[in-house]
């Protein structure tokens, strides 16, 4: 089998490998619509949003007596206080200190972990475990996508204002009102099943997850539960805009590709991998790939840093405390930039890139460039999403320090150069620029009240 260091060496550099892959954006594999994406996106704002997340992540369970100080040694996180019933945010780095990327980590035991998110953080767990280091074993439920076989859970988010009562009507009685990612319970069904509370759109939720098995009886039950509440299904193209109302960067460019320490991965991960497939695309262009990765600060991960252990990434982090760094920061677009490129595809004269909509991404690693109305460059975006409660085009961009206050005006480059890729999501077009004034994130203002909070 090829790995992923076998099939770079047959490019000239890694980004020639990424900007010429056919990859399109990142799948859910639901149904695109259970109604329609505006009034779907609105359910998590006004009343209640049902979320099916059992088919699109990859679940990794890792167990065995070292399963703490192993996942310690490749997360910048500290785990004091960590066990059964915990969860947190997983971040990994490279030993550039870069961010290979980040996953939900659950305690399901005193020795078992479910590690849950997209593909890549899991491959890496899944290789530095193969180095035998450790007395862990881990077990791999793919995504959907990359396995026929069934998925070993069920995973659903409830969220919305409403969201709540619904799950306390279900649940026959009042449920702990833990706080932001902390593990609880609820009964569906006469069933108990673990849950975790947070919040993907920014509105009060719980997740909770279950055998497989049970997936069409705890659904039914769901759906005639929130009748009353107005419960909509939230669809794949809504889905994939929540992130931006939560302002979480979900498709952090791993810091893989490069540096000869990482050779080692490359030669383990295989080149049918999710990142041996992955595409680039976008307007910001750079002959570094160095300038596609981001150091944890620069996503707000730094204040996630705990160097009370070692970790892979630790000396280049300390190296980097108190210097500057990027700040991530919400967009919101010039209506009439938006409805220019939306103009430009009828008639005659040049076509800017189309605007899928809700979520604009044409690539697995979306990259646009961030400048100051002057064209001095500044950052990048990787989210391009319609609001429709807000009647918004949004960007969640990443910014140099002195331009990320409220207010500042900048844009964003739309496009890509010399009239498109090769790739088929991408036809040929002109670059057409989306004027942006910053904004905080998350970019809801019941996300920035509520988050992480209660």
């Amino acid at each position: 089998m090829e790995s992923l260091q076998q099939k770079l060496d047959r490019y000239s550099s890694p980004l020639d490998m990424l900007r010429t892959s056919l990859m399109g954006p990142y799948q859910f594999p639901i149904p695109t619509e259970f109604s329609n994406w505006r009034e779907e996106q609105r359910a998590w704002r006004e009343d209640v949003a049902l979320m099916d997340q059992s088919f699109h992540m990859t679940d990794l369970y890792v167990e065995g007596p070292d399963v703490v100080p192993f996942l310690a040694s490749l997360s910048i996180n500290g785990f004091s206080g960590f066990g059964d019933g915990k969860a947190k945010q997983l971040v990994c780095c490279a030993p550039s200190g870069h961010v290979i990327g980040d996953m939900v980590l659950m305690g399901l035991g005193e020795h078992l972990v479910n590690v849950i998110g997209r593909p890549t953080v899991a491959s890496w767990i899944q290789y530095n475990a193969s180095l035998g280091k450790y007395d862990v074993t881990c077990t791999r439920d793919e995504r959907k996508l990359d396995s026929d076989r069934p998925k070993k859970t069920f995973r659903f988010e409830i969220q919305g204002p409403k969201a709540w009562d619904m799950l306390e009507e279900l649940n026959g009685g009042a449920l702990d009102s833990a706080g932001f990612f902390r593990m609880g319970a609820i009964h569906v069904g006469g069933q108990q099943y673990r849950t975790l509370r947070h919040g993907m759109g920014g509105a009060p939720g719980l997740e909770f997850w279950g055998p497989v098995e049970h997936y069409a009886d705890v659904k039914g039950l769901l759906l005639e539960a929130g009748k009353k509440y107005g419960l909509r299904q939230v669809g794949a193209r809504a889905y994939g805009s929540a992130t931006v109302e939560s302002g979480w960067w979900g498709c952090v460019f791993p810091a893989i590709y490069s540096d000869e320490a990482m050779r080692p991965y490359r030669e383990w991960l295989p080149a049918l991998s999710y990142d041996g497939l992955a595409s680039l695309g976008g307007s910001f262009t750079s002959d570094r790939i160095e300038d596609y990765y981001f150091y944890p600060a620069d996503l707000d991960y730094g204040r996630l840093i705990r160097f009370d252990h070692d970790f892979i990434g630790r000396a280049a982090l300390e190296a980097r405390v108190g210097l500057p760094h990027r700040r991530k920061v919400s967009l919101v677009i010039e209506a009439e930039d938006a409805v220019a490129v939306w103009r430009s595809q009828m008639g005659d004269g040049p076509k800017g890139k189309a605007m899928e909509v809700p979520s604009a991404h044409y690539s697995a690693y979306p990259f646009d460039a961030i400048t100051t109305p002057e064209g001095r460059p500044v950052g990048v975006s990787s989210y391009l999403n319609f609001i429709a409660p807000d009647r918004a085009w949004v960007a969640l961009a990443c910014v140099d320090e002195d331009v990320a206050a409220e207010g500042t005006e900048l844009v964003l480059n739309w496009g890509e150069p010399n009239g498109g890729s090769g790739r088929p999501t991408v036809e040929p077009h002109v670059q057409m620029p989306l004027r942006g004034t910053v904004t905080g994130w998350p970019y809801s203002e019941s996300a920035r009240a509520s988050y992480r909070k209660g």
